[in-house]
């Protein structure tokens, strides 16, 4: 197949800048070179162009950054973003699973699968690890809208057999439809599956029991839930179990607590939790805009990197409150500045890319722009409004960065690339 060159600045955080240095890598005048979707070869134009005689290069005005990876995104909740009132378990009973049972109905599924999937390319997300519903075929109807559009699409069946009536399933069906979805879907395209217990109090032992039996007979595929989010959700799981040592120990005597492990939100962690994560190697999708719309607190950066809890970044929407990863990662900084933690802008690009895909297992195939990886990428615009315009016109690399993480949103996405190829660019052609 041809290679494709893309000409531009080009810019990338592979491993966490926290804890290594010298990871950011920055091309002002940068060529990527891309044969079959994949990454062959990076680096100075001037350098690089010499070694491709001929090569097709299009030129990209703006900063080129690896694709964002959602680490936490409910396809099914996005009908219901920006609903009043409520924190999380009251939030969830007036709104959300009532929104859930609609997809009952496949073609309901199909049709909010496929706008879900246009908004994440829309925001220059171009992998992400999503909730669907209690449904197995909205597991399906997400899967084939992922195919279609070549995206890189973890997901997996919420398990929540002690649900509202209309989204109970049962251990049995837990563990047979997991199985059937597993079956079917697994090394197709670029999808992943993941074991979805909602949370701890949906789903009985004996469903808890066979989320760790699923996550042990496939040691390919991931467990996703939610964990330590809400104050009052943290007190009715200490009442359930009153002789666990905290919300995690609950996850870790059904044996899921490992690697591949990823648990949403985690505000209000012990430092006992924050060891066990750390140990296992278990990791946590932070949900600054989540956190902040339900009244749920502020993840404590600096405890996670006292212990060495592992974290990527996630929207969660529809608590959360934009689909853009850019927006969440200036949120991030502000509520990590409310405990006293200043978030630097590369460490936040980390985080929406290389950080995520890490978490989710995929960090040797997206994230990081380098070669042998997917040629996930998108582009964007520092002038795409007439405040960044003025913001950035004198800034330097880390301020421009700074200014598109405050000031930014979908606006700033000028395309998104899936494998090399437009998937989505600002007239609102999606391929």
């Amino acid at each position: 197949m041809t290679i494709r060159g893309f000409r531009g600045e080009l810019l990338s955080v592979s491993r966490d800048p926290y804890h290594y240095d010298d990871v950011i890598r920055h091309e002002p005048d940068g060529l990527l070179a891309i044969e079959d979707g994949i990454v062959v070869a990076r680096g100075d134009y001037a350098t690089l162009a010499g070694r491709y005689p001929g090569l097709a290069i299009e030129h990209l005005p703006g900063l080129i950054v690896p694709g964002f990876i959602d680490a936490h995104v409910h396809y099914a909740q996005m009908d219901h973003i920006a609903s009043h009132g409520e924190q999380l378990l009251d939030w969830l009973d007036r709104h959300i699973f009532p929104a859930e049972k609609a997809f009952a109905d496949r073609a309901h599924a199909d049709r909010t699968a496929g706008l879900f999937l246009d908004e994440l390319l829309r925001n220059g997300t171009t992998s992400a690890l999503v909730f669907p519903t209690v449904h197995a075929h909205s597991v399906d109807a997400l899967y084939d809208a992922a195919l279609s559009r070549n995206m890189r699409i973890q997901s997996g069946k919420i398990l929540m057999d002690m649900g509202p009536d209309g989204l109970a399933d049962t251990v049995e069906s837990a563990r047979d439809e997991s199985d059937a979805l597993i079956r079917r879907w697994r090394g197709r395209g670029r999808l992943g599956y993941a074991v979805t217990p909602r949370f701890v109090l949906t789903s009985s032992d004996a469903q808890l029991q066979v989320a760790g039996a699923l996550l042990a007979d496939h040691p390919d595929i991931l467990l996703h839930t939610h964990l330590a989010e809400n104050l009052r959700e943290c007190a009715a799981v200490a009442d359930r179990f009153p002789t666990a040592q905290d919300y995690l120990d609950v996850y870790d005597r059904f044996g899921l607590v490992g690697n591949r492990s990823v648990f949403a939100h985690g505000v209000h962690l012990s430092n006992r939790a924050c060891t066990r994560l750390a140990q296992s190697g278990a990791g946590i999708a932070v949900c600054p805009s989540s956190n902040l719309f339900l009244g749920s607190g502020f993840f404590d950066f600096g405890q996670a990197d006292a212990h060495g809890v592992r974290i990527g970044l996630g929207t969660d929407v529809g608590a959360g409150t934009s689909f853009s990863l850019l927006h969440t990662a200036g949120l991030a900084y502000q509520a990590a500045l409310s405990r006293h933690y200043p978030l630097d802008p590369f460490r936040a690009l980390y985080l929406a890319t290389a950080g995520s895909a890490a978490l989710l297992h995929i960090d040797d195939r997206v994230g990081g722009l380098e070669p042998g990886q997917e040629a996930d990428f998108i582009l964007l615009d520092c002038a795409a409004t007439p405040l960044l315009a003025r913001r950035t016109e004198k800034a330097t690399l880390a301020e421009r960065l700074f200014a598109l993480q405050i000031l930014g949103d979908d606006r700033v996405i000028a395309r998104t690339y899936i494998m090399g190829q437009c998937a989505w660019d600002r007239q609102g052609t999606v391929s």
